[in-house]
């Protein structure tokens, strides 16, 4: 089981501090969300009951990959993925050129965590169409891979094209979404998929049983498919081996959102030194156990 480190809603001052602690500690990947600005939405955001955000203006959203390379700057086996990247909000060579960048600097260390976004002010902030969003997204994947791999592609009106620097290898895309149709898109594309909520084990075992049968559909059922799960359980090695049991091949965890009121008091709330003690902590009740 991977653990990956649950990074969102950080103070963009923290996150290289993080990433060492995260590498010391023993996570696999560390992960931060996307998005491009706040506004008053209109939109609902759909994973709330009130249909509002859970974060304000102050919240610190800093770009994905110019996070990812500062933070690979100063790491060496750590991991990077944002979950998940809004890739339809932007055209294909602005994410072609800034993932393929951060994985040559990273030495290969990123993955792809993409999804297609709810929030339709940020797809007219960016002059993208949202209601085509899926059908854009699926299209890009392939011609994102081609391009990655150093590949000349013809798109229509363009000249054959190629970019770079590129990786030395395959950048490994994980599509984020629980509906059939991001379901349907992580079998058919990708090389995992990632949930953009936490999980009961009621809520998770039908998601993983729509997986086995999409994947099975596209003929992939016995190829290596890595599902990233945040689960609604205490952090736990035997619960995180029962999942492994599922299939689940890692989770998500900020071990800060469980901080003791001791630890709360000791380093104060949303303070670096509350999540690096917190982290440690993890590391030697769980990582270690694994």
């Amino acid at each position: 089981m991977k653990i990956w480190l649950a990074a969102s809603f950080v103070d963009t001052s923290q996150f290289t501090e993080l990433a060492r602690a995260a590498e010391r500690c023993g996570f696999d990947t560390l992960t931060l969300s996307d998005h491009l600005f706040y506004a008053d939405f209109d939109t609902p955001y759909p994973y709330s009951r009130s249909g509002r955000p859970r974060w304000d203006a102050a919240t610190h959203w800093p770009d994905v990959w110019v996070t990812i390379g500062a933070m690979a700057a100063v790491t060496t086996t750590l991991r990077f993925s944002p979950n998940v990247y809004i890739a339809p909000a932007r055209d294909l060579f602005t994410v072609a050129k800034q993932v393929s960048t951060a994985a040559v600097l990273s030495g290969d260390r990123v993955t792809f965590g993409v999804g297609v976004g709810w929030c339709k002010e940020e797809f007219v902030g960016t002059g993208q169409d949202f209601h085509t969003r899926g059908r854009r997204l699926d299209a890009m994947l392939p011609v994102l891979r081609a391009l990655w791999a150093g590949e000349q592609v013809t798109l229509d009106g363009l000249p054959e094209l190629s970019i770079s620097p590129t990786p030395a290898g395959p950048i490994p895309v994980y599509v984020g979404g629980d509906s059939e149709a991001a379901l349907r898109r992580a079998a058919r594309l990708g090389d995992g998929w990632i949930g953009n909520r936490i999980y009961t084990e009621d809520e998770l075992d039908p998601v993983l049983a729509t997986l086995r049968r999409l994947l099975a559909e596209h003929g992939r059922d016995g190829e290596p498919f890595e599902i990233i799960a945040p689960l609604a359980e205490l952090p736990d090695a035997a619960t995180y081996r029962r999942y492994a049991a599922k299939g689940v091949t890692g989770t998500l965890s900020a071990p800060w959102w469980l901080a003791t009121p001791e630890e709360k008091a000791r380093h104060g709330e949303g303070t670096l030194e509350l999540k690096l003690a917190t982290m440690e902590r993890f590391a030697e009740e769980v990582i270690a156990k694994l």
